[in-house]
């Protein structure tokens, strides 16, 4: 039901690496579970969570995901973007928090079940001393943080092993992340979770008649020679309008970047910069990346050289990302004392939102940038540092973008968000 004198809007935290029809499954679900008549898309800008570019830039995704059931798109500030589940979900939720016209945030899980997670969620928010004092000491073990957990909560006597193993699915983690950044910001959302449908997460293969995963989508588009064919079997798995996206857009992977982390390795190492100085980067990882700097590699062979037991790929992916872009420990502690969403970025809309985006005016309590020409004179302190961040990592990837395929790219002063 509409609530009186509030459009009622449904927010949605995504990635679109690429946009397919689970994607667009998943809108139309949260639309209907939610009773909204809006969905507002809380979206990684032009690099993702698990520390990669973004296989198309935020513009292209913004309109594969405007023309298939969004009707808001903004960014997720890039310091919190490629950041920890924590601290992504944190972000997120905050910024939709912010908007003021939220009511209700609906993600997908491969469990389906919100008394189980909300369960979980509620004992990690609260962090009961036996469940904190467990996972130290399987920390000082020298275990995985997923693993510390694990054995932490069941341990612990807080969720017996078949609740908790709930924790080693990826969009499990993500929501129970989400629900717990709503506890600890007391923030007014009413959380809902639509169970996956179709491929896992990192599931690499398309199965016909089957929602693939982004990750099987990812591979084919880059293993396929012909993928401007619109024969290709890649196109069974995204919607109309996204077809076409992919026709007109230039894909990046990770390797495209690595010259541009070698260097940015060489140059803090004769600056005298420590990589410990950059988020998730510990001593001791920095210390690996040290023996191993007079060696060339690419950038996944570089992450894969450096994984160990404890340092996972996407750990490792995430913390080369940070040291590129130059999110900084201390980047991101302020960020987070800004209350990690001090803005929200418009991307694109539809024309027909304009109303909902009168009601986040009215409503919001924080600003809504929509130019990016003087957008920093509506910021102060950490925000700005914030914005100025997501304009440099966007500048990162179009400079790359432009280099592999010779083309002429808009940047973040000359590109309009995206009006559909």
């Amino acid at each position: 039901m509409i609530k009186e004198n509030k459009l009622h809007a449904v927010g949605i935290i995504a990635e679109y690496n690429p946009f397919h029809n689970g994607h667009a499954y998943h809108i139309r679900k949260a639309k209907e579970l939610a009773d909204a008549a809006y969905a507002v898309v809380v979206m990684s800008g032009d690099f993702v969570q698990r520390g990669a570019p973004a296989i198309y830039d935020k513009y292209t995704r913004t309109t594969m995901a405007l023309s298939c059931g969004a009707d808001l798109v903004l960014e997720i500030p890039s310091v919190f973007a490629s950041g920890s589940a924590e601290d992504f979900a944190a972000c997120s939720v905050a910024l939709l928090n912010g908007l003021g016209a939220v009511d209700t945030v609906c993600f997908g899980s491969e469990s389906g079940d919100m008394e189980k997670l909300s369960a979980i969620a509620t004992i990690l928010a609260n962090e009961p001393a036996v469940y904190s004092e467990e996972l130290r000491n399987q920390l000082k073990k020298g275990v995985t943080f997923p693993q510390a957990r694990n054995t932490a909560l069941v341990t612990s006597g807080a969720v017996n092993e078949e609740d908790a193993s709930i924790l080693a699915s990826p969009n499990n983690i993500l929501g129970i992340e989400y629900l717990k950044a709503i506890y600890r910001q007391n923030a007014s959302l009413t959380p809902l979770t639509i169970a996956r449908d179709g491929s896992g997460y990192h599931d690499p293969q398309l199965t016909p008649e089957r929602f693939c995963s982004a990750t099987g989508l990812r591979k084919a588009l880059r293993e396929s020679e012909d993928r401007f064919n619109e024969g290709n079997s890649v196109f069974d798995y995204v919607p109309d309008p996204v077809k076409l996206k992919i026709l007109e857009s230039k894909p990046l992977y990770c390797d495209d970047f690595s010259l541009l982390l070698n260097s940015a390795l060489l140059r803090l190492s004769m600056e005298g910069i420590p990589f410990q100085n950059f988020a998730d980067v510990s001593e001791e990882l920095a210390a690996r990346i040290t023996k191993q700097l007079p060696d060339y590699h690419s950038y996944e062979e570089k992450i894969n050289r450096l994984k160990t037991r404890q340092y996972t790929y996407t750990r490792i992916s995430r913390a080369l990302l940070h040291i590129l872009l130059g999110t900084t420990d201390q980047l991101a502690a302020d960020s987070r004392l800004a209350g990690y969403a001090p803005y929200a970025r418009i991307l694109g809309f539809k024309k027909e939102s304009v109303s909902l985006m009168g009601e986040i005016k009215k409503r919001g309590s924080i600003p809504l940038i929509a130019k990016t020409a003087g957008s920093e004179t509506l910021l102060t302190g950490a925000a700005t540092a914030m914005l100025r961040h997501d304009f440099y990592c966007s500048h990162i990837y179009q400079t790359v973008l432009q280099a592999k395929y010779d083309i002429k790219v808009k940047n973040e002063y000359t590109q309009s968000v995206v009006i559909l």
